[in-house]
């Protein structure tokens, strides 16, 4: 298929295209590179250009014929989303709005779309599933709950069919250490902790011990970016084969906590880390696992790396080429 990747010069569309590649699809890559990279795409055709500008979309659109959508260009950051919210909803929403007004127009039908577990909020339960209630707390998870809500709309009035995934913790490298993450200013907290490791950074600070968890800090789900990818892969076929819109979690259904992360950087890399303890961050939860069951059984996807030391290890090869 012909697949334009929106926003596929960043940390996980990069990834992307390198799959697609490798999986004999033609790729577009559209990417404004305000904060992905343009040697991080790897093969296909580069369009360097903004979801806010329309005729740049039309053009795309009619040049280069895509078949499917792959969505990767919102803005992530959550703390930056509650300081900014304006910048948010134009991005994440307005110009989400002028990419699927140009997929009608050129009567493409499939996209599908990164979404996040910010969508749930304050979880109810562990793991989370698909039915959990969406209570999002900050304008990042409102932003893309929004557009998960104006795709369903725009497949029952427009036959636009989309599959909605929402990430846990996106973490890990390209094994063959051809891409990782490059985020300015990096948020994450694994590449944080392997640049500690590095010595690019001083320290890494841990915000709270005090969890109802068994070594008293926060539990996340991370899941390995070539696995996230492999999800799409799936999501692809998936509407291709027909199948309906729906929405999908993707975790590796483990989570680990902080201090395990932390452990497993110290094992991997054999440096030190100084580690400072702070309080508690509001709004951070215990626990956020995900229940992947239904795109397990649905997309019939299989999770890889669902080991942590492995993605450390694949980070941390990639954060070793920082340095050189």
């Amino acid at each position: 298929m012909r697949v334009l990747v929106v926003g596929g010069a960043g940390y996980i569309g990069s990834h992307m295209v390198k799959m697609l590649l490798a999986a004999e699809h033609e790729v577009i890559t559209l990417d404004n590179l305000s904060s992905g990279h343009r040697d991080a795409v790897l093969g296909g055709v580069f369009v360097e250009g903004d979801l806010a500008d329309s005729d740049c979309l039309n053009d795309v659109f009619k040049q280069y014929k895509p078949e499917a959508v792959m969505h990767f260009a919102s803005f992530i950051q959550v703390g930056e989303s509650v300081r900014k919210p304006d910048i948010y909803y134009r991005n994440n929403v307005t110009n989400t709005l002028n990419l699927l007004d140009a997929m009608r127009q050129f009567e493409v039908n499939k996209f599908i779309f990164s979404s996040t577990a910010a969508v749930f909020g304050e979880p109810d339960y562990v793991p989370i599933d698909e039915e959990h209630p969406n209570r999002p707390l900050n304008p990042y998870g409102r932003s893309k709950l929004m557009i998960e809500q104006v795709l369903a709309d725009y497949d029952k009035a427009f036959g636009l069919r989309s599959v909605c995934l929402r990430y846990f913790n996106a973490a890990g490298a390209d094994p063959d250490g051809q891409l990782g993450e490059r985020h300015e200013p990096e948020t994450h907290l694994i590449p944080l902790i392997l640049q500690a490791a590095s010595g690019r950074r001083e320290n890494i600070q841990v915000f709270g011990r005090d969890y109802d968890t068994p070594d008293g800090t926060c539990v996340r789900d991370y899941i390995h970016i070539v696995d996230l990818c492999s999800a799409h892969l799936a999501a692809l076929e998936y509407l291709n084969n027909g199948g309906a819109s729906d929405r999908f979690n993707l975790g590796n259904g483990e989570g680990f906590s902080v201090q395990e992360v932390i452990t497993a950087v110290q094992k991997i890399s054999g440096k030190a880390i100084d580690v400072i303890n702070g309080s508690r961050r509001e709004g951070d939860p215990a626990r956020l696992v995900a229940d992947s069951t239904r795109a397990r059984s649905t997309l019939m996807w299989q999770p890889k790396f669902t080991d942590l030391e492995a993605i450390v290890a694949h980070a941390w090869h990639w954060e070793l080429k920082q340095l050189s």
